[in-house]
């Protein structure tokens, strides 16, 4: 499955009880930020656990095309050789980031203060999402931005040949903004300096210490304020990638909403800045409990103990929308089998991802029996403790949405189909092996 493949329909039917254990991939926002910082230090940099779908492999070949070397040593196991801040060479191509928007963006930070130029491009999908929310800070460094109508995709980015630091303040909660921004700074002389109003994931900041930059955050009446020392020397780091919480939260949710189950996810990442799904779904009565709680590559992390049981409706607060933000398309699902009503607040991100995913949620869930309302900005959902299905969902070349109406099908009285499934190999290429593993019905 890729994103460039074939409409690959798919079908999920009520199963039996999930038993096992679900190992999801790496983290796919760590993994980005592993190939891009490892192509900045000056040295070998060894990532395990990188996880290898099409997004990030995307970023691999970006890494390459800028002058790095990228190799793939085995299962995870890749090691980079940087080219050090300011040392990116111009592609001789364009760079294809396929269906990735922290790829893109991030890549787009990390060239737009070096004297090159490059072009970027992705496929339907990612040509529809917004650049200027990005490109319009990286201007502020002194790059030139040519882009197609309306910010959007293909965009060309001419260097700063002399950039200049930059101060900027989100105007919305967006972890790809910043680690734009900062990553831009990196080859900025002086300090940069990203203000949030809301804290977004901050993998980019402990991977930049990590790596050896001098950063600091603290909290002071404008929002949280991320300063970064410019030019600094990278030094190559071991990288152990967590896994993913994002992914996690599919087998989670099946195991949560199918009668009898029990299952383990090991190493899941519960870096706080990433922890709203879990937090949201102890509210609701989850029965989940976190086992040997420990630290790998600057994460924390710990084994997830997901049982089945009873689920009720709660209300989730507009400031935690930025910790799971990812996660809203399978909660919306979870919270048609719980009993009461769910009220998502603060989603209004959710707008522009891979796909509309507040549109594409509510149009799948109705069909399947379920009572969605939503505005620009919130999504509600009337839970009654079960789901009709029998309707086919449209994912909209969107992951999250697939995996989403898959786990749906697995609990709902009728089978529910998809679309197309291809999709889900950009973040989650051992989805459909994983869950059947478990005892998922899904072909």
């Amino acid at each position: 499955m890729s994103h460039s493949a074939e409409p690959l329909p798919m079908i999920a039917r009520r199963s039996g009880p999930l038993k096992g254990e679900a190992k999801v991939p790496g983290d796919k926002s760590i993994s980005h930020r592993a190939l891009i910082l490892g192509a900045l230090a000056v040295g070998e940099t060894h990532i395990t656990g990188l996880l290898e779908g099409q997004d990030v492999l995307d970023t691999a070949k970006a890494m390459q095309a800028f002058g790095a070397q990228v190799e793939r040593l085995g299962i995870g196991e890749w090691k980079v050789n940087g080219v050090g801040v300011g040392g990116f060479a111009e592609p001789e191509g364009v760079i294809d980031c396929g269906n990735s928007g922290t790829g893109v963006r991030l890549i787009m930070g990390a060239m737009a203060t070096s004297p090159i130029t490059a072009t970027f491009t992705g496929d339907a999908s990612l040509s529809r999402r917004p650049m200027g929310r990005v490109t319009d800070p990286l201007e502020l460094f002194g790059c030139e931005v040519t882009s197609r109508e309306g910010k959007r995709l293909p965009v060309t980015i001419k260097g700063a040949a002399e950039p200049v630091p930059a101060r900027y303040k989100t105007p919305v909660a967006s972890a790809q903004i910043k680690s734009a921004v900062l990553l831009a700074g990196l080859n900025a002389p002086g300090q940069t300096v990203v203000i949030e109003s809301e804290p977004t994931r901050d993998h980019t900041e402990r991977m930049l210490a990590g790596f050896g930059a001098t950063i600091t955050t603290e909290v002071t009446d404008e929002g949280h304020v991320i300063t970064l020392t410019g030019r600094p020397e990278l030094k190559p780091q071991p990288v152990a990638v967590p896994r993913d919480p994002s992914s996690a939260a599919f087998p989670v949710a099946a195991a949560l909403l199918v009668p009898g189950s029990e299952i383990r996810v090991p190493g899941v990442s519960r870096n706080p800045t990433r922890d709203g799904l879990y937090v949201t779904l102890l509210e609701m009565g989850a029965d989940i409990t976190f086992e040997n709680p420990r630290e790998e590559g600057g994460e924390p992390v710990a084994d997830l103990i997901v049982r089945h049981g009873p689920l009720k409706g709660v209300t989730v607060p507009a400031e935690r929308a930025a910790s799971m933000i990812d996660e809203f398309p399978i909660l919306s699902v979870i919270a048609a089998f719980a009993e009461g009503t769910t009220v998502m607040q603060g989603v209004h991100e959710l707008r522009v991802k891979e796909s509309d995913r507040i549109a594409a949620m509510e149009a799948g869930l109705i069909a399947n029996g379920a009572s969605v309302t939503s505005t620009e900005d919130s999504m509600t959902v009337q839970g009654s403790g079960g789901l009709k299905g029998g309707a086919t969902a449209v994912t909209h070349i969107d992951h999250r949405i697939a995996m989403s109406f898959l786990v749906a099908g697995l609990a709902s009285e009728q089978p529910i189909s998809v679309d197309d499934g291809s999709p889900i190999a950009t973040s989650f290429p051992d989805f459909l092996p994983l869950m059947k593993a478990l005892g998922a019905e899904i072909a």
